[in-house]
């Protein structure tokens, strides 16, 4: 958990100002929505074959392989004036994504060893907990964002001034590295696995299957959502309002802390009324301020649009991924998550290029009511498909 909150300074910083780097490097919109795509792609590729191998294998060293390419990635992006070293190291990285301290597309080995550590009754608390602490650090990062508007030495102006952000991502690396090599861990990839006389395990895993299946279908909605309305917030901020960092900068930081505080709310409310009842209500929430943003007339009214809406939207993601480790039993999690975060991946990494496509065109609101639409199916699904799993703890988990 501490790794994720030092992981989440960085994102944090860079979800603010990496489109506004680019867009001052003379990047497109259709370009830099282009590149957060490609990296939504590669992200979801990668996140798959992991979630499978962790569940064989043992999970802290594939933490330990990310902490390092996104180590050489950070430095590669400092180092380079842009051109497609930059771009490169954008697409691997995973940077500018707001990923909530998550680790990239090996974050379902991050889920899944928690979830080693936490009975079923606690998990959406906990993991409430945990997105809470990378919201945190995203705010303090997205605070860092305004250092290139600032005067001084880290600051030499122009495209040049956002570079050293990029260090940011490398110090909080290097301090993950070393926290995590110590880190103890249970699983060993050694779990008992094939059917018995009776049959038992076939129909656990075929009823497992029938929940994974529902979860990719629903999370293609969301994802897609995600996609139009999420990673070129602050490329639309500027766009709609000509805003830069110093007015950016300070709303997103906001944002980042609220959600955190949401999220805290949201661990309590799922213990107290169920995961899938605390998501609905404040995702429908959610979704009514969604379609009020690109209609509000003023960069302030906006912001504080902007901020609510993360913290209802988004306080829920650790009740959401409570959810999905308690679908299965623990030699399938790896796999369960990273079904979980490629079936979000692959669709929301549509989304950066049509959006960026669409606000280049000056069509500044079509995104956020096709986001609403598609939001506004997700839902009404989830609380279907999801309303007898509501408290997971009430029953065994291979009866889930």
């Amino acid at each position: 958990m501490l790794a994720r909150a030092f992981r989440s300074v960085g994102q944090g910083a860079l979800v603010v100002d990496l489109a506004l780097y680019l867009h001052a490097l003379g990047w497109s919109g259709l370009r830099i929505g282009t590149v957060l795509s490609a990296a939504g792609l590669f992200g979801a590729a990668v996140s798959l074959a992991v979630g499978l191998l962790s569940d064989r294998l043992r999970r802290r060293p594939f933490l330990l392989v990310y902490e390092a390419l996104t180590l050489a990635c950070a430095l590669a992006a400092f180092l380079a004036p842009g051109g497609p070293l930059l771009a490169a190291a954008v697409v691997l990285g995973g940077f500018g994504r707001g990923a909530n301290g998550a680790a990239g597309p090996f974050s379902p080995v991050e889920q899944a060893w928690l979830a080693e550590e936490v009975p079923a009754a606690r998990r959406g608390r906990v993991y409430s907990l945990n997105t809470a602490m990378g919201f945190f650090g995203m705010g303090l990062g997205a605070l860092l964002a305004l250092l290139p508007s600032v005067p001084g030495p880290w600051a030499p102006g122009g495209p040049a001034g956002y570079r050293p952000l990029f260090l940011i991502v490398a110090a909080a690396t290097l301090a993950n590295l070393a926290m995590l090599s110590g880190a103890a861990e249970r699983h060993d990839g050694r779990a008992p696995r094939g059917a018995g006389p009776d049959g038992t395990e076939a129909r656990v895993r075929r009823r497992e299957n029938r929940l994974l299946t529902g979860l990719v279908l629903l999370n293609s909605l969301n994802g897609l959502a995600v996609g139009l309305t999420g990673p070129l917030i602050s490329y639309w901020f500027a766009r709609r309002f000509g805003a830069g960092p110093e007015a950016i900068a300070p709303v997103m930081a906001a944002g980042f802390a609220v959600t955190g505080g949401a999220a805290l709310l949201a661990g309590r409310a799922s213990e107290r009324f169920g995961i899938v009842t605390s998501v609905v209500w404040a995702r429908a929430l959610g979704l009514a301020l969604l379609l009020l943003l690109p209609l509000a007339p003023s960069f302030a009214l906006a912001a504080a649009v902007f901020i609510l809406r993360s913290a209802l939207n988004r306080g829920s993601v650790g009740a959401r991924q409570a959810l999905t480790v308690g679908l299965v039993r623990d030699e399938r999690r790896g796999f369960a998550t990273s079904l979980n975060a490629v079936s979000m991946q692959l669709p929301q990494s549509l989304g950066p290029t049509a959006a960026g496509f669409l606000f280049g065109a000056g069509q500044l609101q079509l995104p956020f009511f096709a986001g609403a639409v598609f939001q506004a199916a997700y839902l009404a699904a989830y609380a279907r498909f999801f309303r007898g799993h509501n408290k997971p703890g009430d029953r065994p988990e291979t009866e889930t």
